[in-house]
């Protein structure tokens, strides 16, 4: 297969930790080029990998058969539109937009164009969770916890504004309600309490009876244990530890080419980030209501 032509929107820390150099290996992938609000970061990072950098969005995507998003957000929403509508593919980062109707936008858009679009969710492209969720279809699973604590707030890379402003909700809780999801069953209702910015907690009811709880914080003080996610059923209980996923980004490159290539979407496409985003709204409107 020839490898896909990537380029990349953004040159932040994300960007230049994981998704230039994924997509710049090879050999399902070659990197195209990267663009960026701000110029001079979209040519550092890409003279860093020998590629092009563009001071126009349209000549990024002229040059690319598909678009990776590594910026906020609400940008990933209103440039993921233009995006579509040039008939790249998209790889999306989660959440998909920063409020409801962004995503609705993004997605709709996406449907109409009728290109590929795939997730970012990083637990789902690691053997460690495809075995967890293999054991989970086993043991008539009845309920289950997640949990996802560190201190990103507190500074380092990723204290950026949106995370500062909306906390671990809109980061990280994509991550645990997407993996209670798969485990349980379709989330159909959810109660919250607590602080984006402190802790919050998640009471979540599944499809089919199951119901589960998820603890989110992002600042915590001193050492954090992994992320993790348990499941208890009738037949025994699962777990899943976030220091077991290892390198994901291979494959996420290698299933994000075979997207392209397939003109399909992905089980983890935009409509899916769109359920989730649903699902974050109403958590945010709860935590606001007191």
């Amino acid at each position: 297969m020839e490898p896909v032509r990537v380029g990349l929107v953004g040159a932040g820390p994300w960007a230049e930790m994981v998704h230039a150099p994924a997509l710049a290996a090879g050999p399902h992938t070659t990197l195209a080029g990267v663009w960026a609000r701000r110029p001079e970061a979209a040519r550092a990072l890409a003279d860093a990998h020998g590629v092009p950098s563009f001071e126009r969005l349209e000549d990024l995507f002229a040059t690319s058969e598909a678009v990776a998003f590594c910026v906020p957000p609400a940008v990933q929403a209103e440039l993921g539109v233009l995006a579509a509508r040039a008939g790249r593919a998209l790889l999306l980062e989660k959440p998909l937009a920063a409020d409801l109707d962004g995503a609705r936008r993004l997605a709709g858009a996406i449907e109409e164009a009728g290109v590929a679009s795939q997730m970012l969710f990083t637990f789902r492209y690691s053997a460690a969770t495809v075995g967890f969720l293999d054991r989970v279809r086993r043991i008539d699973p009845f309920g289950g916890h997640a949990a996802n604590v560190s201190g990103s707030l507190r500074g380092g890379p990723f204290a950026t504004p949106w995370r500062l402003e909306r906390g671990a909700v809109l980061d990280v809780g994509p991550h645990m309600i997407d993996l209670l999801d798969a485990a349980l069953g379709r989330v159909v209702a959810v109660k919250a309490h607590g602080d984006p910015l402190g802790w919050v907690g998640l009471l979540l009811e599944h499809e089919g009876g199951a119901v589960s709880e998820a603890s989110l914080s992002m600042a915590a003080e001193g050492e954090t244990p992994p992320s993790r996610i348990d499941v208890y059923g009738r037949l025994g209980s699962a777990s899943l530890l976030g220091s077991e996923l290892g390198d994901v980004f291979p494959e996420v490159v290698r299933q994000f080419a075979g997207t392209v290539r397939d003109g399909g979407g992905h089980p983890l496409d935009a409509r899916h980030g769109l359920r989730l985003q649903e699902i974050i709204d109403d958590v945010e409107r709860q935590l606001r209501a007191g």
